[in-house]
Order: C-alpha cells, then structure tokens, then sequence
C-alpha cells in the first residue's frame, strides 16, 4: 500500500467515524458537539499536509497546502461560529466545503493519468462537497437549521476517500500483473 493509500484510507475512516459521533451529538451545539466540529477540518489540515508531503513540486501540492490553510481557517470559524448558533455553523461548513471540493476536483483533475488512474471518487466527492457547500448556505437562511445534513457529508465523504483507495489498490495490482510489452522500457 503506498503513502497515498494509506493517507486516503484512514482519512475515509476517521470520516466515518467522526459521522458516527457527531450523530450522537449533533442536536445541539454542546462542547462535545462544537469540538467534534472543530476536529473535522483539523483531519483535513493533517490528511492535506500529509499528501503535499508526498506530492512535492507539482500543482496539486500548491493546491494541497492552499486546502491545508483553508481547513484550519474552517476549524476556527466553526469553533467562533458555534457561539451564534447552527444557521452560523452552516454558513462557515458551506463556504468550507464549497472552497475545498472545488480544490479536491482540481487536485483530482490534475492528478488523472497512468499511475493514479482517472481519480472519480475524488472527482465525485469534490464535485459533491460543492453542491453541498451550496445546500448548506440555503439551510442556513431556512426556518429552523439543522446541522443533520453535516453527518452524511462526512460520511459520504469518508466513503468516497476509501473508494480512492480501493481504486488505487485496484489499478496498481492491475498495472503490475499486466506483462510489459515487448521492446517496452522498464525503467
């Protein structure tokens, strides 16, 4: 499994969990709530600091260490945010999931080829993160905000991250049981 693998599926996994409880908290902005909220792009400061680690000198690293800056400026608006309640919350959520699909898309972009494949989950997951982002900002103006859809963003988003990685696993056992073709260098 290379670094890549292993960045994707335990940020899959621990967005997952972190679904998983925040569903139990999320019905009002407690201090296990706001600090769950808070942990969210914190995860993302880390898993994005860790792949611009192993991406060195192209632009999906400048895009990599941008959504480093962008999630741990995440992680105190929604901890400031918190204070005014869950219309507030969902205004700072949206505009970071807006901001940073829109980085994950073109880091996936970017990153299409031979050895990486053609990258959909990401694709998919930043694309969607964008939609969200969008959703949220609506929710927010609406009667009664509700930060429930925040669960299966997270959720979603974990999911997305360990399909990466299974692609990933897929497409490099593939690429090594494949005989290299005849006359075809090999370094």
């Amino acid at each position: 499994m290379t670094i890549l693998q292993r960045i994707y599926l335990v940020r899959g996994l621990v967005a997952i969990a972190w679904a998983v409880g925040f569903a139990a908290v999320h019905d009002s902005l407690s201090a296990v709530s706001v600090a769950l909220l808070v942990a969210y792009p914190l995860i993302d400061v880390v898993a994005s600091l860790l792949d611009a680690r192993e991406d060195p000198g192209t632009p999906a690293r400048t895009l990599q260490v941008f959504n480093t800056a962008l999630s741990a400026l995440a992680a105190v608006a929604l901890g400031v945010t918190a204070i005014s309640g869950a219309a507030a919350v969902l205004i700072a959520f949206g505009v970071w999931a807006i901001v940073s699909g829109a980085a994950q898309f073109t880091v996936a972009v970017r990153r299409r080829g031979p050895e990486l494949g053609r990258q959909w989950p990401m694709l998919i997951a930043g694309a969607l993160s964008v939609i969200a982002g969008a959703t949220y900002l609506v929710a927010a103006a609406g009667e009664s905000p509700s930060l429930n859809a925040l669960i299966t963003y997270t959720a979603a988003g974990g999911t997305f991250f360990v399909l990466q990685t299974v692609a990933l696993a897929w497409r490099r056992r593939r690429m090594r049981d494949v005989p290299a073709r005849p006359g075809a260098s090999t370094t």
